[in-house]
């Protein structure tokens, strides 16, 4: 009888240790569940248009098809996952404007990163194709290590990584080959 007890014993211990981990598996996986990061958006806008200002001056309009904001993770950022379109408004109200197939604004170092098809036409004419643009919003500088194309009135270069300030008054091209018509004047 002790021995047969001993193997009933024993029978019941091992039933309710697998019954145990097979039990434990199972929650583990929730615990897991909630301890991973929550990818979750904190906002979703579908056929937006966001308007802003600055002391009641028109500064921007950006629309798009789909906008989420992430704003609640651990490195925070808004995605732009099916592109958008910015109208930007300088200080005479003269009205520029990019656009991307996908963008996204880094949110604790103000960097947009911009891909796919990116059109950035400004008010006088002079446009810039990139298939990735970055801007610096805290330095307010573009820039892009890819491929570029250039056209303005008298400019019709192509490259590869290209910075310039907000106003293209200081411009850096690398590597660029292209078109430029120059003013003849005489010598006197």
């Amino acid at each position: 009888m002790n021995r047969i007890s001993k193997y009933i014993i024993l029978n019941i211990v091992t039933v309710f240790t697998v019954t145990m981990f097979f039990s434990c598996k199972g929650n583990l996986k929730e615990v897991q569940k909630i301890n991973a990061l929550n990818k979750n958006p904190i906002g979703i806008a579908e056929n937006y248009v966001l308007k802003y200002t600055d002391s009641t001056k028109l500064v921007a309009v950006v629309s798009g098809p789909l906008y989420k904001d992430f704003s609640n993770q651990q490195f925070p950022y808004r995605e732009f996952p099916d592109g958008f379109h910015v109208d930007f408004y300088d200080d005479d109200n003269q009205k520029s404007s990019i656009e991307a197939d996908y963008g996204i604004i880094y949110l604790e170092t103000d960097l947009i990163d911009m891909q796919g098809n990116v059109i950035l036409q400004t008010h006088d004419g002079r446009q810039l194709l990139s298939d990735q643009l970055y801007w610096d919003q805290r330095n307010h500088w573009v820039f892009t290590e890819g491929n570029y194309s250039f056209v303005s009135e008298d400019l019709n270069i192509q490259g590869v990584g290209i910075d310039f300030n907000r106003d293209f008054s200081v411009v850096n091209s690398h590597g660029n080959t292209g078109d430029a018509l120059f003013e003849e004047t005489e010598e006197k």
